[in-house]
């Protein structure tokens, strides 16, 4: 049987019908709104049984579009609503419907759907894995990091921190110092208020004699930590991770 009446399927699978392209060919004679409505008089359901959409239409008559009212019904209700025509039309509808519905329960068609079904989870599954994967490539970059840091328990110079991004110590500090982390106070760098008290640094005194002192700052490996999820915000990061 060619198909009469154009249909398509949703992604659960059930068979729908426009509510407009079945009016059409029923030759109903009232207008489409006033047919339906007369029509959900006998008992058929919003959601269930049908469902309404608004789309957009353009007319023939003028250069511009217009929303029109139409619903997607099941293959259930699109019998019960051509038997209710009690016309040649209706009749040719219904059985349309029929034979449409011995061709989609059978075997073949079965089948066939179990394996689309088969092949889109498939889909699914491989985009999700591909995703998982990008996941623990990072994970991977940022433990390859942490792993290096956390086998070191010394206290660095910056210059060493520097070296990790392929940059040296005078560069390593103005990055830091434009990025709200630390001031110069005479020759020596010094953490803002907000980080002195989280443990990144440590300052130490050298007397070198008896009127003369030097004053060094050096990072903590929590300290190494911090600055690596910092830079990484800004899109900076380490020479080691770049690399794979």
């Amino acid at each position: 049987m060619n198909e009469l009446i154009p249909t398509s399927k949703n992604e659960n699978g059930n068979i729908l019908v426009s509510g407009r392209d079945l009016y059409t060919f029923l030759e109903v004679k009232e207008k489409y709104t006033q047919w339906f409505t007369r029509m959900l008089d006998f008992g058929f359901i919003e959601n269930v049984d049908y469902m309404e959409i608004h789309e957009k239409v353009q007319s023939d008559k003028r250069d511009r579009t217009y929303e029109q009212i139409d619903h997607h019904i099941k293959v259930d209700m699109a019998k019960e609503l051509s038997m209710l025509q009690r016309n040649e039309k209706g009749k040719q509808a219904r059985l349309f419907f029929l034979d449409l519905e011995r061709k989609w329960n059978s075997p073949e068609m079965v089948i066939k759907r179990a394996q689309d079904y088969l092949i889109q989870h498939v889909d699914r599954l491989e985009s999700k894995n591909f995703f998982l994967e990008r996941q623990v490539q990072e994970y991977e970059k940022k433990a390859t990091y942490y792993d290096t840091v956390m086998r070191n328990k010394s206290l660095l110079t910056i210059s060493v921190i520097a070296k990790d991004y392929g940059m040296g110590a005078v560069k390593m500090n103005r990055l830091l110092n434009s990025l709200g982390v630390q001031y110069k106070k005479g020759d020596i760098w010094l953490l803002y208020a907000k980080y002195q008290t989280k443990g990144y640094t440590q300052t130490s005194t050298h007397i070198i004699d008896a009127d003369n002192a030097r004053v060094s700052t050096k990072w903590t490996q929590k300290g190494r930590l911090f600055i690596y999820e910092l830079l990484k915000e800004n899109g900076i990061l380490p020479v080691i991770e770049k690399r794979s």
